[in-house]
């Protein structure tokens, strides 16, 4: 089943990012109205993968995990994109990272909604502290960036992005920057 929401295709390439040892993941939505095109790409400087492994992650019947023995988040997303005519591209190199991409044809009827991008976002940056996150959030050219890197440096180093109280201003600002750009309209 590819998933509900673009939101949860995020949420998996990105612990992928996560897990292939990433310390930058950067996630990027675009969406262009006018042209009719939605944008979604992962990447990060991860341990990559070499061409082998690349090809044969996007089969359903590889996993890196040794808790089972599939893999169905990339298949997924690549077969998604394709269906609601998009593309998928996926490139990696070993010792730098990888860069999955899908794009979508917005206005098509089983395109999945994007779902709630902020709390993905601040899931992420809550769960995995050592790792820094920038989200470049674009609709028809208005673009809202949400860098962890800065957000630390604003914190010092003695208040820790797990604080409660940093935690309700990430989810905050990430609902309001969102909104902002989408303008009352939800993809």
């Amino acid at each position: 089943m590819i998933m509900p929401e673009l939101a949860m295709h995020v949420l998996d390439i990105a612990q992928n990012s996560i897990s292939a040892g990433a310390k930058h993941v950067k996630i990027v939505i675009d969406a262009d109205r006018t042209r009719n095109i939605l944008t979604i790409a992962v990447v990060d400087d991860g341990c990559g993968m070499d061409d082998e492994m690349e090809k044969r992650v996007l089969s359903p019947f590889t996993t890196s995990r040794t808790t089972r023995k599939v893999g169905l988040g990339i298949p997924f997303f690549k077969l998604g994109a394709e269906c609601c005519d998009g593309n998928f591209e996926l490139k990696s190199e070993k010792g730098i990272g990888t860069s999955i991409t899908a794009t979508y044809s917005i206005s098509h009827i089983d395109r999945p909604p994007i779902g709630d991008i902020a709390e993905t976002i601040a899931m992420l940056v809550i769960c995995n502290e050592k790792t820094d996150f920038v989200l470049s959030y674009t609709i028809d050219g208005k673009t809202f960036i949400f860098d962890t890197e800065q957000i630390k440096i604003v914190l010092g180093d003695g208040i820790p992005l797990t604080d409660p109280d940093v935690m309700g201003w990430i989810r905050d600002y990430l609902c309001q920057g969102i909104e902002e750009i989408n303008g009352g309209i939800d993809l």
